[in-house]
């Protein structure tokens, strides 16, 4: 198994570091004259062919409007293959080994060792990127060791966001300092709440340790095997006994809106980008006072890619001002790149304002790293959980 570097697998981003009030700092501090860092300068050797990536279904206006502004800088079209999660992306990465199916891939930060681990990628050479581009805290630091193996880099950032509440206006209204990941488990949302499997299990875990009902800090669980099944266990045993209350699992952008517009669910716990979509339907996205989960995804360039200076001219692209608000804007999440988070619309920011007051950016629970033996456990505990 190749060495994933990080002083340890329960590593957690200071809050701090990546808070969107950091990223409008830097952003100001950049200048309107910086829209970022170094200007987007085609390569004349990749600006032709094409390139066969492989990311997250839902997300719409990454055919219709990402892609094209990354052909007209590039002249490279996307050949974009759509997968509805990552344990998808993993399998059928591991297929296109024999076939060299895909060039770049987009798992998030915590997953990626077990990306390294199964000998799925090579590392991007920096100098061909433009590291400067990205805002302090999201490529280095804590999260630049994450993302490096066997003293390679081999992940670098698309856009970050969180995993919160999302709840009915009228029929679950709620408010920051109120709203928590306890409401999950109320007993008057009894058929009424839709949540990932694997990430209410955590929620589960989060919502007792911050009672004081675990033997162990919930974030132990992801450093070894012992650990991980001895609070998983409770957290499991817990959840089962408030199943009435799950409306649908869901797994995908698509399935996690459609439990709220066609299938019952007020209240549960999703991605920003699904609170995005859901605003127009009398639904609110609010971070619950345990703290918001956090995810950051990014490029990952696999082990036999074919395409490899256009991989990179993609990777570049993302992180300018141009490409990473593009970017976050079709996940309804935030910029990686520096000057990104002024070009995003009036309504994302207002949007995010709304989700996160007062401190809930300070509060923000970054998912650890999750190498092989984890991933292969919370499947084995997901299943237990979705069969109860």
């Amino acid at each position: 198994m190749k060495k994933f570097h990080s002083s340890t697998a329960v590593v957690t981003m200071r809050a701090a570091q990546l808070s969107r009030r950091t990223i409008l700092k830097a952003a100001v501090a950049a200048g309107a004259a910086g829209l970022v860092g170094p200007l987007y300068v085609r390569n004349a050797f990749s600006s032709s062919g094409s390139l066969n990536f492989m990311g997250w279904s839902g997300y719409p206006d990454m055919a219709a409007k990402v892609f094209p502004a990354f052909e007209k800088a590039t002249g490279i079209k996307v050949v974009f293959t759509e997968q509805p999660d990552q344990d998808t992306m993993l399998a059928q990465a591991k297929l296109s080994l024999q076939t060299s199916a895909f060039d770049v891939v987009e798992p998030s930060l915590d997953r990626v060792a077990g990306w390294a681990s199964n000998g799925l990628v090579q590392g991007w050479d920096t100098n061909r990127l433009a590291m400067d581009n990205y805002i302090a805290g999201l490529a280095d630091g804590d999260a630049g060791d994450r993302a490096t193996a066997d003293g390679k880099r081999i992940y670098v950032p698309t856009v970050w966001g969180t995993e919160a509440m999302v709840y009915s206006i009228k029929d679950a209204p709620t408010e920051y300092g109120k709203c928590s990941l306890g409401d999950l488990w109320d007993d008057k949302y009894v058929g009424k709440v839709a949540v990932r499997a694997h990430s209410s299990l955590a929620a589960m875990g989060r919502w007792l340790e911050a009672q004081g009902k675990l033997p162990k800090p919930w974030i132990k669980s992801y450093g070894d095997e012992a650990t991980m099944r001895e609070l998983w266990d409770i957290a499991l045993a817990e959840a089962i006994k408030h199943k009435p209350n799950i409306a649908q699992f869901w797994t995908s952008e698509n399935d996690a809106e459609a439990a709220y517009r066609t299938n019952g669910a007020v209240i549960g716990q999703n991605w920003d980008s699904t609170g995005f979509n859901l605003r127009g339907d009398g639904f609110g996205f609010l971070a619950p006072k345990e703290g918001a989960f956090g995810w950051n995804q990014g490029l990952v360039l696999m082990a036999n890619a074919k395409n490899v200076e256009q991989a990179h001219e993609f990777a570049k692209w993302v992180s300018t001002a141009e490409g990473s608000a593009l970017w976050a804007t079709a996940f309804s999440a935030n910029p990686v790149g520096k000057g990104g988070i002024e070009l995003t619309s009036d309504e994302v920011k207002k949007f995010y304002a709304a989700a996160y007051p007062q401190d809930a950016l300070q509060k923000l629970w970054w998912w650890p790293s999750q190498e092989a033996w984890f991933i292969k456990l919370r499947g084995e505990y997901a299943d237990k959980w979705k069969a109860a």
